[in-house]
């Protein structure tokens, strides 16, 4: 029996739903290679956000100030004049925007701070602003904080150290009393790059006097720095980086004074002994020996008491010339009496013997 009509739009309504509930299982197509490296990137910035130590510290929000000449905001604060205050102007980046928005108090006592904080600005940045500042007094000591931002401003630290280098002949040019503080420490930069820095800044501020701050700032103390670990905390961080401030001004305007060396003692001049001779008793001077008269002669041993054998030649004209005979007797006249010679006994044992000339032998 032939359908009819209804039947056939009814199996058309069932063709129509089940394309319609038709699930689409084909392969998806990859994405291509732009948005695989933007996949990428993002997920390595996730990754370094979260393997960043930040601080737990509290920081007040930030207050826009106007921008000057190199396009960044900057503020200039100058406190009135106190004759019996001496006057410090510190000069730094946003380490300052705390103090100079009042958040922080500087310390109370014989000293006077104004700031000039340009936030963000690197060494050459400070340069421009501190030639263009409209100081009408001469400070009595000008502070430079070391530009923190250098550690990410600069490519090499040697390109660090030679924009330092004018920043702080460009201060001392135009201040007599110039000092240079060290930038408080960072969580997101590592501690060795920050330690080659200040040591270029140290190396490069060699004729004027470098105070250190970053043994005050402990790493492991997060509570000193704000959420973005680089801003110190206005809770912990700040007071200390503002007492530190204060101290380096007065130790500078205040040199402690050197301990007077004592007076070296005159050295007592020395007695010059003089040798006194002591007679004690009677002296005895030996004789002095007849030379015609026998003299014992030996090995420093005791000699025998044994008599010498008689030995003496008579001078004659065999063993002296007439010249010299004729000298002898004008000398010593031969007719004076000679001494007579002691006989001495024979002794068959003769221990020494000793053979005298009798005669003047300055002759010859």
């Amino acid at each position: 029996m032939p359908r009819g009509k209804s039947f056939r739009r009814s199996e058309a309504a069932k063709k129509r739903l089940a394309e319609w509930r038709k699930v689409d299982v084909e392969p998806q197509q990859p994405p291509n290679a732009s948005v695989s490296r933007f996949i990428k990137y993002m997920y390595l910035v996730v990754v370094f956000c979260l393997s960043i130590e930040s601080g737990t510290g509290k920081r007040h929000a930030v207050n826009q100030w106007s921008k000057s000449l190199t396009g960044r905001q900057h503020k200039l604060v100058l406190p009135s004049e106190s004759p019996d205050k001496k006057f410090v102007l510190v000069v730094g980046d946003s380490h300052l925007r705390a103090i100079v928005d009042g958040f922080i108090p500087m310390p109370e006592g014989s000293l006077s701070f104004g700031f000039m904080s340009t936030p963000g600005a690197c060494a050459m940045e400070l340069r421009t602003e501190l030639l263009h500042a409209a100081v009408p007094r001469t400070p009595d000591a000008v502070l430079v904080i070391a530009p923190s931002n250098n550690l990410t401003s600069s490519r090499t630290i040697d390109e660090a150290g030679a924009d330092f280098a004018k920043l702080l002949l460009s201060a001392c040019s135009r201040w007599p009393n110039v000092c240079v503080t060290d930038f408080a420490p960072r969580l997101t930069v590592e501690v060795e790059q920050q330690e080659l820095l200040r040591q270029q800044f140290r190396r490069v501020a060699a004729r004027v006097r470098y105070f250190p701050f970053a043994e005050h700032f402990p790493m492991d103390r997060l509570e000193l720095w704000s959420r973005d670990g680089v801003h110190l905390s206005d809770s912990d961080g700040m007071p200390i980086f503002a007492g530190l401030l204060w101290s380096v001004a007065y130790q500078f305007l205040h040199p402690p004074t050197p301990k007077p060396q004592p007076a070296p003692r005159a050295s007592q001049p020395r007695r010059q002994v003089v040798p006194k001779v002591v007679v004690k008793g009677e002296v005895t001077v030996p004789r002095p020996s007849n030379p015609f008269e026998w003299t014992v002669v030996g090995k420093a041993r005791k000699v025998d008491a044994t008599s010498l054998l008689e030995s003496f030649i008579q001078p004659n004209p065999v063993w002296f010339s007439s010249s010299v005979l004729a000298a002898m007797d004008a000398a010593v006249p031969s007719h004076l009496p000679s001494p007579d010679p002691t006989a001495v006994p024979r002794s068959s044992k003769v221990n020494c013997m000793q053979v005298v000339y009798v005669g003047w032998f300055n002759c010859f």
